[in-house]
């Protein structure tokens, strides 16, 4: 952005008229790099700054976006930083696994035929198609709610399908069958990572800006990719021939793939309401009446899969766990309904959503009527019912005072920290109910 300023002296005899021009890419971030005095008598111009440091100023505008670094969240440049450096290995292991697949299918060998290796590229690259076709029906619809396990489960799938080609040669055999698992696995990585950048990239826009850093992150992709391309080849060039230093340079370049990724995500404050960022904050505000940062609760919050989670620590299990979001209410059996439904219907006549505790799981029974800020209403309520499991006889009465006195202060200081709280990011809701209190002297069919 350049702007040029005017700042005329008047005297009694002549006029001088100064103009300044200035240079940066935001208000806040400009410098001076030329002015002109001029007057009837006189012409002067000067040059401010230095050439390169424009220069330099300009190649920057190409990998940065516009107002960086007042344009984008605090955890933008330790994020991009570490995905660059995993991006980076990804490309060197990418030439080491391509010259063991092409090595695999026959290219320079006389006895291999192009039908064939066509055949058998083609094979590859259907499976993957399908397969990420397959991803996206059964897990599309939750990558906003688990952007950061996603993004790190996409490059562990990366992993392994890389893993697969480069194992291809040693399985003749089998070898259409291997690589035809990695690239299913490389299938997951491509749908999973292009829809968890989208919602990164969300993230990341303070001035709805989120075009402008998709492009110069594809611009600093670039880069790495030509980077990594090239030590590929000479790492390709220096190991060929020597399996065991291919294996050794793969396997290394994976941990440090692995390590890079997991600092990556861990980077990241996001600032929207998830089920698991739900459950932190409402227990830290159970106990201490306070809420926390987006980036305390980062540092909180898992970035594997819950399953795999729950099986390394048994701390694991969160209150998000105990709480099931649109239950149908076809799963309730005669019993339930009248031991469970009936006699927690009164507690929930001005709501749009209806709780039922369970053996120590709450399931939500949505409205069809219920809007965003119903479900996220819901879940809380649900938090809070599972939060006091078992510490008193009078679950849902103490919950509902409970939100009738707490809840918009939780949800007003949760705003003065900077979440979102307009919605809920979770699994799409699918099965609504609808129903209609009356009284016990009317006929109920």
């Amino acid at each position: 952005m350049e702007s040029i300023s005017a700042f005329p002296h008047v005297s009694n005899k002549t006029s001088l008229l100064r103009l300044e021009e200035w240079n940066g890419s935001s208000p806040t971030k400009l410098s001076k790099t030329f002015t002109i005095k001029a007057s009837s008598s006189s012409f002067s111009i000067q040059r401010s700054g230095a050439r390169f440091t424009h220069l330099w100023t300009r190649f920057l505008q190409a990998f940065v976006p516009e107002g960086f670094p007042s344009s984008v969240t605090p955890d933008y440049v330790p994020f991009q930083i570490w995905d660059l450096l995993q991006g980076l290995s990804t490309y060197i292991r990418t030439m080491l696994s391509t010259q063991a697949l092409l090595s695999a299918i026959g290219v320079g060998e006389k006895s291999a035929t192009v039908i064939g290796a066509t055949f058998q590229w083609f094979l590859r690259d259907l499976t993957g198609m399908l397969g990420g076709i397959l991803f996206t029906f059964y897990q599309g619809s939750n990558l906003d709610s688990n952007a950061k396990m996603w993004r790190l489960v996409a490059d562990l799938m990366n992993d392994l399908g890389m893993l697969m080609d480069l194992i291809s040669p040693l399985f003749p055999s089998a070898f259409v069958f291997i690589v035809c698992l990695g690239s299913i696995s490389r299938s997951f990585t491509g749908v999973a990572s292009g829809a968890t950048r989208a919602a990164l990239t969300q993230h990341f826009a303070l001035q709805d800006n989120a075009a402008d850093i998709s492009a110069k992150e594809g611009s600093q992709e670039t880069v790495a990719t030509m980077i990594g391309m090239a030590l590929g080849m000479l790492v390709a060039r220096i190991t060929i021939g020597h399996p065991l230093a291919i294996w050794f340079s793969f396997l290394s370049l994976t941990l440090f793939h692995m390590y890079a990724n997991y600092r990556a995500v861990r980077c990241l404050a996001l600032n929207s309401l998830n089920p698991e960022r739900s459950s932190i904050l409402l227990q830290h505000f159970s106990e201490t009446g306070q809420v926390l940062s987006p980036k305390q609760v980062s540092s909180q919050e898992h970035v594997l899969p819950n399953k795999l989670t729950s099986w390394i620590s048994k701390k694991a299990n969160s209150l998000d766990t105990k709480v099931r979001l649109g239950t149908r209410i076809s799963s309730f059996d005669e019993m339930e309904i009248k031991e469970h439904l009936l006699s927690v219907a009164s507690y929930y006549t001005k709501a749009k959503y209806l709780l039922v505790e369970k053996k120590g799981i709450v399931d939500v029974i949505v409205h069809k009527d219920s809007n965003s800020a119903d479900v996220l209403k819901s879940f809380i309520h649900a938090l809070v019912l599972a939060n006091n499991d078992y510490k008193s006889k009078y679950l849902h009465s103490e919950s509902q005072i409970w939100m009738e006195k707490q809840y918009e202060v939780f949800i007003q200081k949760l705003k003065s920290l900077g979440w979102k709280t307009e919605r809920l990011l979770s699994s799409p809701i699918i099965w609504r109910a609808n129903w209609i209190h009356e009284s016990s002297e009317e006929k109920i069919d």
